[in-house]
């Protein structure tokens, strides 16, 4: 079981190692392409100002992007006894060599084979769980509970909440 918010610095964590990793290896061997457009910046910045919009809106209670919903429906947490110390499940279980390989093989090929500019695809994605990460923090303080992933081992993407108190003690 591992905290929402923490499942998604994780996922940040390891896409900016991803970029991290494969900018590198792929200008190295490519080199960093010259961009003769000015123009050519608009497409990244619609990118990340499309990401932060629909980040903003999933701070909301609309139906289909809203991810206070989800936190909302999320049920009560019966075993306090199963909870981790929180401050340990976040600090060693930062790394995952199996999802920064899932993620680190793709931006390399990409890079390598299409373009150099493809090994940063993964910043996007970072930004994006960052943003998740922020508004569940906020919605974890408002109400006073933490909420969890992997209570129902058969249903991991189903959340749980328990007192905030209960982590602590711990």
């Amino acid at each position: 079981m591992t905290r929402y918010v923490h499942h998604q610095l994780m996922g940040a964590a390891m896409a900016v190692c991803a970029c991290v990793i494969s900018a590198p290896v792929v200008f190295g061997v490519r080199g960093i392409p010259a961009v003769d457009d000015d123009a050519l910046w608009l497409v990244p910045l619609g990118v990340f100002g499309s990401i932060v919009f629909f980040g903003i809106l999933g701070a909301t209670r609309l139906k289909v992007v809203g991810e206070v919903r989800l936190f909302e429906a999320a049920v009560p947490l019966e075993d306090p006894g199963m909870i981790r110390p929180v401050d340990r499940s976040f600090r060693h279980n930062l790394v995952s060599t199996s999802f920064l390989c899932s993620l680190l093989l793709p931006a390399l090929v990409m890079g390598l084979a299409l373009s150099p500019w493809l090994a940063l695809v993964h910043l996007p994605l970072a930004l994006d769980w960052l943003i998740r990460a922020g508004i569940a923090a906020r919605w974890e303080k408002r109400h006073g509970v933490l909420l969890w992933r992997g209570y129902v081992p058969d249903r991991p993407w189903e959340l749980s909440y328990s007192s905030s108190e209960a982590a602590v003690q711990r």
